[in-house]
């Protein structure tokens, strides 16, 4: 008799559990449902992967669910599953992906532009380094010349100190024996 009391009160606990967590119908299956708890009953609906659904009651390895519609049926326990589904999120993973996709594509204008940049500057280096050659060539030039004026200055001011010494010489040579001119005697002395 006790159990008589306290076995429905327990049957409506637990049924009314079972309708409390949110159940959906999993992400990638489509099911029938069937009139009784059996493939072998009639075929009363389909229900689409992702639905959500309420769990009325189970059956062995059958529940009977009630679609967002009204209509209810049985399906097999082992395409129940609990929580929303992934479908459900769909639509925010859409704006998600649109943001994703107008930021790529906001990244990519900017990747073009950076690399128009770029092969802009690396161009402009090139005629830098081309210019830096050039240059460096011209110093090296320069430098020559510097040195073979250096040399050639040195070449000159020996050539001339030889021909100032050399004129010396032949004048100190020449001078001596040049005819002195005779000095009038003044007796005087």
């Amino acid at each position: 008799m006790f159990k008589k009391f306290l076995l429905p009160p327990l049957c409506l606990l637990v049924s009314q559990s079972i309708q409390a967590a949110d159940y959906h119908i999993a992400d990638d299956v489509q099911l029938f449902m069937n009139s009784g708890p059996s493939y072998q009953y009639r075929i009363s609906g389909r229900v689409r992967s992702g639905e959500s659904i309420a769990v009325l009651e189970r059956s062995g390895d059958y529940t009977k669910i009630q679609l967002n519609d009204g209509k209810s049926g049985w399906v097999p326990s082992r395409y129940i599953a609990e929580g929303s589904s992934q479908l459900d999120e769909l639509p925010v993973l859409r704006k998600a992906l649109d943001q994703s996709n107008a930021k790529l594509g906001e990244q990519e204008s900017k990747i073009e532009t950076l690399s128009a940049r770029l092969t802009t500057l690396q161009t402009e280096n090139d005629q830098y380094t081309q210019e830096m050659v050039q240059r460096d060539s011209q110093i090296r030039d320069l430098q020559f010349e510097i040195q073979n004026m250096d040399q050639s200055n040195l070449m000159r001011w020996l050539t001339h100190g030889g021909l100032i010494a050399l004129g010396g010489v032949i004048l100190g040579l020449i001078i001596p024996n040049l005819p002195k001119r005779r000095k009038p005697r003044d007796e005087w002395f």
